[in-house]
């Protein structure tokens, strides 16, 4: 989802950065195998096996196209709320919205008992980001997407974290390589996590021995649900601009524009 795209790395930087302190980071820029081999080596230091770092990195090749899709953001907003607003939210998505709220009504009542996190805020976010897993999650392979962001000396420290945390979505075992794809900040699944968010805030809610947040609708929901949990939603508490779950929202995307979005698309998903 464009948007998401758009703000997201400024959502996740201090998280990202955060893992990116468990290991010295890598000289960036100058040949990109040199830099490659540095990585593995701080990677290895960091706890990820060196099979892991072997099957994720060998030959692994700059994307010049990623590059260029990153210097062309701007990481802002350029449209009014309501002008933003009638072109994410309209009768299609909205319908869609209630479809899954009946679909998953059990799910999601066991979510919302866990989490604190109201249904409709699940649904919003689920449904603006990858029209509910079956829109673009991204085609990407993620690995050397956040290789080539990572040699980058601009937000090197930033996407060496993520790409860190993406070595050790591979060692959990949560994903495969083949299906480790995404969008062209490495952003991954129905809800579009980047790799650091899905290491920190994924839950395996269908109990099945691992974070999938690409097929699985049980663990997409609750990880999303706990995502926002954990900075300090509240259920039953107001959220729109200005309350403390607006603010909570935050960890999720920076924009107020989109995050009044994503409130009132839950509103409408609800009759409010």
């Amino acid at each position: 989802m464009l948007s998401r795209r758009l703000a997201v790395l400024l959502a996740a930087s201090f998280s990202a950065l955060s893992a990116a302190s468990t290991a010295q980071a890598a000289r960036c820029g100058g040949d990109f195998n040199t830099f490659i081999a540095g990585f593995s080596a701080e990677a290895q230091s960091a706890g990820v096996s060196s099979g892991t770092i072997s099957q994720a990195l060998s030959g692994v090749t700059l994307d010049p196209a990623v590059l260029a899709f990153d210097r062309r953001q701007r990481y802002t907003f350029n449209k009014s709320f309501e002008q933003y607003v009638s072109t994410r939210v309209g009768a299609g998505r909205i319908n869609g919205g209630r479809a899954m709220l009946q679909r998953h009504a059990a799910l999601l009542s066991r979510i919302e008992q866990q989490y604190g996190v109201p249904r409709q805020i699940l649904v919003a976010i689920w449904g603006l980001e990858t029209d509910f897993g079956k829109g673009d999650m991204g085609k990407l392979p993620v690995i050397r997407t956040l290789a080539t962001l990572a040699h980058d000396c601009r937000r090197t420290e930033l996407f060496q974290g993520e790409l860190l945390a993406a070595l050790k979505i591979v060692q959990r075992g949560d994903l495969t390589l083949r299906d480790l794809v995404g969008a062209f900040a490495g952003e991954i699944g129905q809800t579009q996590f980047l790799p650091s968010s899905y290491i920190k805030y994924g839950v395996d809610f269908d109990g099945d021995g691992r974070v999938d947040l690409r097929h699985s609708t049980a663990d997409v929901l609750a990880s999303t649900a706990n995502l926002l949990h954990s900075n300090g939603f509240k259920m039953g508490a107001p959220y729109d601009e200005g309350s403390a779950n607006f603010e909570a929202m935050r960890e999720w995307n920076r924009a107020v524009i989109y995050r009044k979005t994503i409130g009132y698309y839950a509103d409408q998903l609800i009759g409010r």
